[in-house]
């Protein structure tokens, strides 16, 4: 049996790794910062503490699943994570903190069960993963050079695919892609390309042979 004394230290040490990822999602200024993260990584550790519990007074006396109501954390933070998932345009946002979400989740039924150990290294290496992985591989594609595109397409369907299938086939990473513009059935399709491709004018020239493509223009830095 956990006793008060003990779950309260480990509720408080849930607190603190929650705010190490949770701060710097806050930073960042997501859509889910400290508050979201240390309320989850609290309330996953304490249902762990209260599944250990409750199995440990019932032991004996029942089939109870000592997992069963901590388990259930899993499953219902995805309602939580996709809440913090937004659209905007052709772009999806937010799939980087619903990971955090799921994350610290884990980290807190980690600190319920005891793990102690184990959720100080998923924290930490969460946390490096949110601050350094992303600069590592920018510095791995230091030769690669940003082209921005700006793409005019007939309004119609399998067009603006088209365009996509070129760029992917031909290994240049879309950084990102929006909507520019939209007048009289013409689609201004708004590129961010990375490409270690230094022939920018082929790829304008490949993508003007494309049907349904009207123009293509390279915009400034």
């Amino acid at each position: 049996m956990i006793g008060d004394f003990e779950a309260a230290g480990r509720l408080l040490i849930a607190l603190a790794l929650g705010a190490i990822v949770g701060g710097e999602r806050q930073w960042r200024g997501k859509s889910a910062g400290l508050r979201t993260h240390v309320l989850v990584c609290m309330g996953s550790c304490l249902l762990m503490i209260l599944s250990h519990n409750l199995y440990v007074t019932v032991q004996g006396l029942t089939n109870a699943d000592p997992a069963r109501l901590a388990a259930q954390v899993v499953s219902g933070i995805g309602f939580l994570g996709a809440g913090t998932i937004m659209k905007e345009g052709p772009t999806v946002i937010g799939l980087t903190t619903a990971a955090t979400l799921w994350v610290v989740a884990a980290i807190g039924l980690a600190v319920g069960s005891g793990y102690f150990v184990c959720a100080l290294i998923t924290t930490a290496l969460s946390y490096a993963t949110l601050e350094w992985l992303s600069k590592l591989v920018s510095k791995c594609y230091t030769a690669a050079c940003d082209v921005n595109l700006t793409v005019k397409v007939i309004d119609a369907p399998g067009h603006i695919s088209r365009v996509v299938s070129y760029l992917e086939a031909n290994e240049i990473n879309i950084c990102d892609i929006r909507i520019a513009d939209r007048e009289n059935s013409i689609l201004g399709i708004y590129f961010i390309l990375r490409t270690k491709n230094s022939c920018i004018e082929e790829i304008i020239h490949d993508l003007k042979t494309l049907e349904g493509v009207i123009e293509v223009n390279q915009e400034a830095a």
